[in-house]
This record gives C-alpha cells, structure tokens and sequence, in this order.
C-alpha cells in the first residue's frame, strides 16, 4: 500500500493565553519568542493553502467560547495580551476548544483534521512539556505524522523544553526541525 501524499494542517496549541497563573511570568518571555515564530510559521503555510487551527484550553469557563478568549487575553492588564496581540486569529483560522491538556481529549479535533483530509501535523505552542507534548502524544496515536518546529514551542524553562522536545523526536519520530527549516522544506515541495 503507498503512503498518501502528505496534507498539513498547522495546530497552534494554548497561545491565546492570559498567562494569569503562577509560573505565567516564567514561561511569558519564551513564549513570546516562539510567538514570533509561530506568526511567521502560519502566514507562509496560509499562502501554501494550510490550514490553522487554534487549539486552546478552556480554562475551566464552560460558558465562554474562543472569540470570548481571546477579547479577554486582549485587554489591558493581561500578562499574555503581548502574545495574543501577535497570535490574533484571522477569520478563516479553526479552534478547538479543550478542557484538558491534549487537543484530543474530548474535543472534535480528530473529526475536523479528517474533514480537512490531514494527516501531517505541524504543532506549536505552550507549554512544551505538557498540552504539546499530550497532544503530540495523541496524534501519534492515531497515526498523524508530526513535525514541531523546535522555535515554536515553549516551556517554563529552556531545559525542560529541551527535554520535551526530545522526547518527541526520539518516542513520537517527530522532526523537530526549526521553522525556517520547516518552512524551506513544504514551500520548495
């Protein structure tokens, strides 16, 4: 049997965050250097005709929904509106509620990537060694291929990001490749 042709999609895990919890100031300067990154990364893959879907948690609001979130990560005051006024959505982007740390785990997510036909994943966000790593860990679960450029993702700390990411390479085969490398690569093909 030959292997299909591979369909992206660009997930963008957590990064419409308020970052208001006690380590939000630790992870705030990383995060924000992937932020760049990651809004790099989604306006070449846009062109190319992927498609983006935000992923986010909840935040234990039942009653809220992603528009809500992010208006509330973009207000005054808010440790992450530096990130969220980077990773503001555009119109056309999908989003996934979650309520815990895997994407997969009670949301629609699965249903929506087989809609879009996708079986290639390239994962960015926070934190790199928990909703990341829990939703690579369910995408290698159900066959997707991966790729989580190593500037894209953030953790608390540089050494646990690090650690994360080579669980990933080494367990789940992802390429952890930077994005300019990523990029090179799917624009050439």
């Amino acid at each position: 049997m030959t292997p299909s042709a591979p369909r992206y999609a660009l997930l963008i895990i957590d990064m419409i965050n308020d970052l208001e919890f006690s380590s939000g100031y630790q992870l705030l300067p990383y995060a924000l250097t992937s932020a760049k990154n990651i809004a790099t990364l989604k306006r070449t893959l846009k062109k190319e005709g992927m498609p983006v879907i935000y992923v986010n948690d909840n935040y234990g609001k039942w009653q809220s929904d992603f528009r809500h979130l992010v208006s509330h990560c973009l207000e005054e005051n808010v440790r992450g509106k530096p990130i969220a006024e980077i990773m503001k959505p555009d119109d056309d982007d999908y989003f996934i509620l979650k309520p815990k740390y895997s994407g997969f785990f009670a949301t629609p997510l699965d249903l929506l990537l087989t809609h879009l036909h996708v079986n290639t994943l390239i994962i960015t966000g926070v934190a790199g060694n928990m909703c990341v790593q829990f939703t690579a860990n369910d995408a290698y679960m159900r066959d997707y291929q991966l790729m989580i450029p190593s500037d894209c993702v953030a953790s608390n700390t540089l050494q646990t990001n690090e650690h994360a990411l080579n669980f990933m390479e080494e367990v789940l085969k992802a390429d952890i490749s930077p994005s300019t490398k990523i990029i090179n690569n799917l624009t050439k093909a």
